[in-house]
């Protein structure tokens, strides 16, 4: 059995917008080093200023190197049919399965990584940077930063590694299905095999503790886990792994409580790598307003923060059935409404035939504010009821008029004659849009699960 042992400086952190400035490979036996290849690569970019302070590799050293395509083919011969082997090895693997790949060979290896196994094999040590390791363990580091000099260091540390492996810890990395090389090289594979194959949200935190994700699965291991497989190059996928030293989890009787804690806790915690649910709104609102007649006058439009909506949908639609329903049960003014034109001739088409414009503007303007109270009254009170996280309990979720108000677990024998004496029973929250429209899909989806104050209301609101 062979080792490449890899270091390569690059002019940034992520493979598919960077280049590589710089790459050495040594070549182990298992025994001994057996060969060593070092090159400068132009990168066929400038070198950012920030890369030359910290390597020393300049524009001007690099102009008349050859381009990665042209050191391919030697790079690949090495590396192949050899375990790929570099401190933080998912970076590095990254940086050359993507490059070789651009250069039309397809690279493919068994990999180790020296932080992890520095991790496994010299358990409690203040930091597992190359830098720090290598002088806890007096390693001579010569060049720091520089691919030759990082490779030769990281070379002895593997040599060493192998002398003091006498668990045999680094064959059972190489086992098939052992996922030690797939994980952030942070991360204590105790964390990863903690979570269990159940609903949940799961917490990915930094150094110091601080959540920098949050995700809901299914399953959580199998959700976790799916974060690192594959060698996706782009740069939230490289900085994202490097970040993560630990995860926490809150197990949960459903997918759907899962949905719900993972919505509350983004809100909460404002997690750094969450982005898609932070820009979540709803795309329409019913807005409400006095113009310069003294007539309150309604109309739809699409969301905007820098307005108050008095009421926010997901669709077009269903804000303008809404609207064209309190039209007509309270003979509001269509015009008024933007829903068509007072004709002249004709006048107002409302049921009493009397154009509000004929009225005070006061006696309308209480039709409209009687309209959007009565709309709010009819929305619905219920309950969920579903699976616990153990046998002894269910789940229930609480929505009051059409506010999510609070969820959690009961115990499985709990009469709820009264639903809302579920709301004393549970973690009060507070919800917003985007909550509503999981459970509304939810609740229709599976109404058997569904305990209603107000069975009426809630046909006449989603048939």
């Amino acid at each position: 059995m062979e080792y490449a042992i890899v270091d390569i400086e690059t002019t940034g952190g992520h493979a598919s917008g960077c280049g590589i400035t710089e790459v050495a490979i040594v070549l182990h036996n298992g025994q001994e080093v057996i060969g060593r290849y070092e090159t400068l690569v132009n990168p066929g970019v400038p070198v950012p200023v920030y890369i030359t302070a910290l390597t020393g590799i300049n524009n001007s050293m690099i102009a008349t190197s050859p381009s990665f395509d042209q050191v391919a083919d030697k790079i690949y011969n090495l590396l192949q049919g050899r375990i790929f082997v570099a401190h933080n090895v998912n970076f590095d693997y990254s940086f050359i399965k993507y490059h070789l790949a651009e250069a039309g060979y397809n690279y493919s290896a068994t990999k180790l990584c020296t932080v992890r196994m520095s991790r496994k094999i010299k358990p409690g040590l203040s930091s597992y940077s190359l830098g720090r390791l290598c002088a806890a363990l007096e390693i001579p580091l010569v060049d720091r930063h520089r691919a030759g000099g990082d490779a030769d260091a990281t070379a002895i540390l593997f040599s060493r590694l192998l002398e003091w492996d006498n668990k045999g810890v680094i064959m059972g990395m190489l086992k098939k299905g052992a996922g030690d090389q797939t994980l952030p090289p942070n991360l204590p594979k105790t964390d990863f095999e903690a979570l269990p194959h159940s609903p949940g949200v799961y917490y990915f935190k930094d150094d110091k503790g601080k959540v920098i994700y949050v995700g809901k699965a299914k399953d959580l291991r199998k959700r976790v886990a799916q974060h690192f497989t594959g060698h996706n190059p782009n740069p939230q996928r490289q900085n994202f792994l490097r970040c993560i030293h630990h995860i926490s989890f809150e197990s949960c009787g459903t997918e759907l409580i899962a949905f719900l804690l993972e919505a509350l806790e983004i809100k909460r915690l404002w997690p750094k790598y969450n982005r898609a649910m932070k820009k979540y709104e709803p795309k329409f609102g019913l807005f409400v307003y006095e113009a310069l007649d003294g007539y309150l006058r309604m109309a739809i439009g699409k969301f905007n923060k820098s307005q108050t909506a008095e009421l926010v949908f997901s669709h077009l639609v269903e804000a303008s059935n809404v609207l064209h329903e309190m039209v007509h049960e309270f003979d509001l003014c269509p015009e008024l409404c933007r829903l068509g034109n007072c004709s002249s001739e004709g006048g107002c088409k409302t049921k009493g035939g009397l154009c509000p414009r004929k009225t005070d503007p006061e006696y309308y303007n209480d039709l409209v504010r009687e309209a959007l109270q009565e709309y709010r009254k009819q929305l619905p009170t219920f309950v969920i009821i579903d699976k616990g996280r153990t046998e002894n309990e269910q789940s229930c979720i609480y929505v009051e008029k059409g506010h999510f108000c609070a969820m959690g677990y009961i115990h499985k024998d709990t009469d709820l004659t009264q639903i809302e004496d579920a709301k004393k029973l549970l973690k009060l929250y507070q919800g917003n849009h985007y909550i509503m429209q999981l459970i509304y899909s939810y609740a229709k989806t599976f109404p058997e699960k569904v305990l209603m104050k107000e069975y009426e209301m809630w046909d006449n609101m989603h048939n």
